[in-house]
């Protein structure tokens, strides 16, 4: 079920975190909501992996898997430390789960974070953000927890000025509330307020994380963000095409660096908001694409071109930022956060993971 890849991926994630930090996992009940997706993927492996290590109790895996089941679930469900439940954030209470009231840690991050497929479920994705975020914190606002860990993104930055790159978190954000990925951006903003206030008023121990473009095993190769378009075009032995000039900016924090941070976050153990990402390089499109490719002849002999194209899809790239590039300084200082994986290592370690996954039929 898990690839060698995949293992020293989760070795490396757990090697990041201190002594203090993997203490304050011990004996603890963690409760996730959205853990079918492409960041469930990975925090649920390494919690199954390190399992004993962590001394857990239990964790409590929550999706309504509206973008479909994956496989995996039902192979981490046989273990009676995992508890797999259908659930929808927004319509069904978290008082109706057993031991719910038990968590120590709660990681909020049911939201569809795909802009393809957010803008075809916009009132879900805004729902999940907003009502879904703000029932949970009803519910653990008067209980003894922990940490309680809610994802925001960098969408809520929009399309920074210049001078606003390196983004820090006290950019106020650049952001349109009736464009196509306002249902996305607005409602994690909003969920943000939400956090903060309830972190005032009920002291609770409330981690916001804002990731950067992460990439890497889990992410579906048909999730329709970029770096999983190009490893599907490797994997079907078509050329690499972007939808774009290629001159769009970015950095690409791969899971292993930014799930360390996700934790960290966490395990804070009081309110703050945190950019998690890797401030270099920042590349271009295109840059990313030649990655790719060079990879791809490495690990699966491939023989395709880069190839400019643009989508049927009229909002593409309506709202998409030119720019996105953080400065980590505040998790670096604050948290002790280091990512190390840079893209190019980044992008031949995700190639691999699928290759082996190919090979031994596995399906995340």
């Amino acid at each position: 079920m898990i690839t060698k890849s995949l293992i020293m991926d989760l070795e490396y994630t757990y090697s990041k975190l201190s002594k203090e930090e993997i203490n304050k996992l011990n004996n603890s009940t963690i409760l996730i909501t959205g853990c079918a997706g492409f960041l469930g993927y990975y925090f649920v492996h390494f919690l199954y992996h390190f399992k004993e290590e962590l001394k857990l109790k239990k964790v409590i895996c929550l999706d309504n898997f509206m973008l479909g089941y994956p496989k995996w679930i039902d192979e981490i469900a046989k273990d009676e430390k995992f508890d797999v439940k259908k659930f929808d954030i927004i319509k069904d209470k978290i008082s109706e789960i057993d031991e719910a009231d038990t968590a120590d840690y709660i990681i909020h991050m049911a939201s569809i974070a795909s802009p393809i497929f957010y803008r075809k479920h916009p009132i879900e994705t805004l729902d999940a953000n907003i009502w879904g975020l703000r029932s949970l914190l009803d519910y653990y606002a008067d209980k003894q927890i922990k940490g309680f860990l809610f994802f925001s993104s960098s969408e809520l930055y929009g399309d920074p000025s210049p001078e606003a790159v390196p983004t820090s978190e006290e950019y106020y954000g650049y952001v349109s509330a009736t464009g196509p990925r306002s249902c996305y951006d607005e409602s994690k903003r909003f969920g943000e307020t939400m956090c903060m206030l309830f972190a005032q008023k009920y002291n609770m121990p409330i981690g916001v994380a804002r990731p950067f473009n992460n990439y890497g095993p889990g992410m579906k190769i048909n999730d329709k963000r970029v770096p999983a378009d190009f490893a599907k075009n490797i994997v079907d032995g078509n050329d690499i095409v972007i939808l774009s000039n290629g001159s769009p900016t970015r950095t690409f924090c791969y899971i292993a660096d930014s799930i360390t941070g996700y934790f960290k976050v966490m395990l804070h153990g009081k309110y703050d908001y945190f950019n998690i990402g890797i401030e270099k390089p920042e590349i271009t499109i295109k840059q990313l694409a030649d990655i790719y490719k060079e990879a791809g002849k490495e690990i699966f002999g491939y023989k395709g071109n880069v190839i400019f194209s643009s989508s049927e899809d009229k909002d593409y790239l309506t709202n998409n930022p030119q720019r996105r590039c953080p400065n980590i300084d505040k998790a670096r200082k604050t948290l002790d956060y280091n990512p190390e994986i840079y893209v190019e290592n980044g992008v031949y370690r995700f190639l691999t993971f699928i290759k082996e996954s190919t090979e031994e039929n596995l399906i995340w």
